[in-house]
């Protein structure tokens, strides 16, 4: 155990400081880790868990507490410190007189273990450099970080949550929903036990703190707190605060609004609401192995309130002078597979909305900071970068600048208030349609989770993907960001979207993405295929495809090949792809005793046009070679197409095709290149589309031109889907 000894450096007048005795021991982490998030299912603490890497922005890391010995809480210009054991009261003494004197706190009431606080309400007259300066919550999280200020230690702080309504202490908005009495609009708490889990390295520490002021110390106090169980609500129902189609008439709404100029954007969000049966920490525990994110929160705030989150948005984030914030927009879904996820971010990145959305968000985030930051410090530092997460892949950019003198951390704080990404553009329009049009307020949604350092730090994230828990009730607020040219069913539908993520936590929808596999049906059992390489680099893959199905699969090179054949005849020969021409390879002969055996025979690339070549037909090469490259095929007929979609995209690498007006007799083209997907055939009579699949209308023989073992098949496993179907179709 390693032990340090220092004072706090606060700027008040005061004469005495703080002293603290810090202390550092190894621990075992993920034994002390399910320990701590047992605990805070019944006492106040929290978790705050990064699960997610991003190289120059995230790290995993894990940091929690539970029993803190101090809470800040309230809302609106009346906040009270509360002490939840001795260890606390003993902070209380210490922080009174210098709360006393902060000039934005207009009276003080000490009461046994608390501290009420009022602040003064905020000047109309400032200027707009001096608006973060307004009373607000963040005046008392001000005089807290000044009174313990403690440059050279990374972990002591405040941690916890942060309430969207903070915005109506930063800008003039109306408020027009009804509030409920208990709402607080902070949560934060001062602990002084840590858990400290480094990821990357596997350490993990605990730091515990011991304070003393004026004779007065809490060496040898129990750390612990009062337990407050958590209790269930069986009889609640499931239900939403938007019927199905409202949330589209918002839609519809605002574009009334964009048509005039009042709004560019808007984020309006619905809620679901549900019944639990698990405890919150195993939701926490649940949520992070399905959807890891950047910033994963479990908190327990008291009265029976719960956070639990997996955050993939930076709200902001300082170190120093140097603020950074990551705004993301720009979503699509996750594909079914790794293809499909290449397909779907094209799209993304092909998508003007989606482009235009994030430009909006990024315009007015370099604005939030130009407040605050030195002139020319503001910079985009990554642009529409593309991040992945469980369900959904997004867009981000990371901006960045430096503080200007006189502003502090807290300053970078109240200036994003609240970040765009959740409200809109311009900024206090959107909040005010927000206000005017949600049917619920927000609370924590759309504020902010995370850890105000006493060095001068700030770490925290958006409180979105946010479950909040109330008296045995889950809310799952989500929300769509508005533009002009948005379809108003595809935006509910986009919030329906992602709230499924955390409503497959917590049981009431069990929808997962799902990879689509091919039926567990094996035509190949039983059967010997004989797999003809023509010094191909992709032989083996297609060899694995046919192993697939159940058969055995012999390969040869196509120089051994006719003594194989004369050796062991095969239930099905394949043809595989390969360079050059199929004379090259002496296909002419190999497919003369095919015939002559009527050997079923499947040729790929290289092998179908060894088959147009040998019944007469003739061969053409592309103005454009195909290599390694996408297309889509349309199917046009054929068994070897059942079961799959009459487009889809193939991997094609040639360069010599077979012409569908000049092929031999007794043959049926099968499939074709997409009109659209040819670069040629915009070209009218210089360049017929090239056959990508054929039929023989008597023999057993097909072949397709493309590569049904390609990465670029892979999309829904059709490629595997039509070995499947050649085993079944041609033996």
């Amino acid at each position: 155990m390693k032990t340090h000894l220092f004072s706090t450096t606060g700027t008040t007048r005061e004469v005495n400081n703080l002293r603290i005795v810090r202390s550092i021991q190894r621990v075992e982490g993920p034994i002390e880790l399910a320990r701590l998030a047992s605990a805070i299912d019944n006492h106040r603490g929290l978790l705050l868990s990064s699960g997610f890497e991003f190289p120059g922005r995230y790290a995993r890391w894990d940091i929690g507490f539970c029993h803190p010995p101090l809470s800040l809480e309230g809302r609106g210009l009346h906040f009270a410190l509360i002490a939840h054991n001795p260890r606390g009261e003993v902070l209380l003494t210490f922080l009174h007189s210098r709360l006393c004197n902060c000039a934005e706190i207009k009276s003080c009431d000490v009461q046994q273990g608390r501290m009420d606080l009022l602040l003064h309400a905020p000047s109309l007259d400032l200027c707009e450099e001096l608006r973060t300066k307004r009373p607000s919550a963040m005046s008392v999280v001000r005089a807290l970080c000044d009174a313990f200020a403690v440059p050279d230690d990374p972990h002591l702080g405040l941690y916890g949550a942060f309430g969207y309504d903070l915005v109506f202490a930063l800008d003039d908005l109306e408020m027009r929903m009804p509030r409920e009495d208990h709402q607080r609009d902070v949560v934060l708490f001062l602990p002084d036990d840590i858990l400290v889990i480094d990821r990357q390295s596997g350490i993990a520490h605990r730091v515990t703190y011991e304070f003393e002021y004026e004779g007065s110390s809490t060496e040898g106090m129990p750390r612990t707190t009062g337990e407050e169980a958590f209790a269930y609500e069986p009889s609640a129902r499931v239900s939403r605060d938007h019927a199905p189609g409202e949330f589209a008439q918002v839609v519809r709404l605002a574009h009334e609004h964009f048509a005039r100029g009042d709004l560019f954007e808007v984020t309006p969000s619905q809620v679901f609401r549900t019944p639990i049966q698990d405890l919150p920490s195993q939701l926490f525990l649940r949520l992070c192995e399905q959807n890891p994110a950047p910033y994963g929160f479990f908190m327990n705030l008291g009265q029976q309130e719960y956070l639990v989150g997996a955050s993939p948005e930076m709200y902001v984030r300082v170190q120093g002078r140097r603020v950074e914030t990551c705004p993301i927009a720009g979503t699509i879904a996750r594909g079914s597979d790794a293809l499909d996820d290449a397909l779907q971010i094209r799209k993304l990145l092909e998508s003007e909305k989606e482009e235009s959305e994030l430009t909006m968000c990024t315009d007015v985030d370099r604005n939030d900071k130009a407040r605050i930051c030195e002139p020319g410090s503001v910079r985009v530092l990554g642009r529409r970068q593309i991040e992945m997460y469980s369900r959904l892949i997004h867009t981000v950019d990371h901006v960045e600048g430096m503080l200007r003198e006189g502003y502090d951390t807290l300053d970078a704080f109240m200036t994003h208030l609240w970040a765009v990404t959740v409200t809109g553009a311009p900024k206090l329009a959107a909040m005010q349609f927000i206000e005017d049009h949600e049917k619920s307020p927000r609370r924590f949604y759309g504020g902010a989770v995370g850890y105000v350092g006493f060095n001068g730090s700030l770490n925290t994230g958006i409180a979105i993907r946010t479950i909040r828990i109330n008296h045995g009730i889950a809310e799952v607020r989500a929300g769509a960001t508005l533009l002009f040219d948005c379809v108003p069913e595809q935006e509910e539908a986009e919030t329906e979207l992602k709230a499924s993520a955390l409503l497959s936590v917590l049981g009431s929808d069990s929808s997962q993405p799902t990879r689509a596999v091919v039926a567990q049906a094996r035509p190949g059992e039983a059967k010997r295929v004989l797999l003809v390489d023509h010094q191909d680099s992709f032989v083996h893959t297609l060899a694995d495809y046919f192993r697939q199905t159940g058969a055995e699969v012999t390969t040869v090179r196509y120089s051994a090949a006719m003594q194989r054949l004369a050796s062991h005849m095969p239930d099905l020969c394949v043809l595989s792809p390969g360079p050059g021409r199929p004379a090259d390879f002496g296909m002419s002969a190999m497919l003369a005793y095919l015939v002559t055996q009527r050997v079923p025979t499947f040729g790929v690339c290289l092998g179908l046009q060894g088959m147009v070549e040998f019944f007469g037909g003739q061969l053409s090469q592309l103005s454009i070679p195909a290599h390694g490259r996408a297309s889509v095929v349309r199917v046009v007929a054929g068994g070897l197409f059942a079961g799959l979609p009459p487009m889809f995209r193939v991997g094609r690498y040639h360069s010599l095709y077979a012409d569908a007006s000049a092929l031999p007799t007794g043959f049926s083209v099968t499939a074709l290149l997409d009109q659209d997907d040819d670069p040629g055939a915009r070209e009218v009579d210089r360049n017929p589309r090239p056959v990508m699949a054929l039929e023989h209308l008597e023999l057993p023989l097909a072949a397709v031109q493309f590569h049904p073992e390609s990465i670029l098949s892979l999309h829904q496993e059709h490629g595997l889907r039509l070995v499947h179907n050649v085993m079944e179709h041609l033996i």
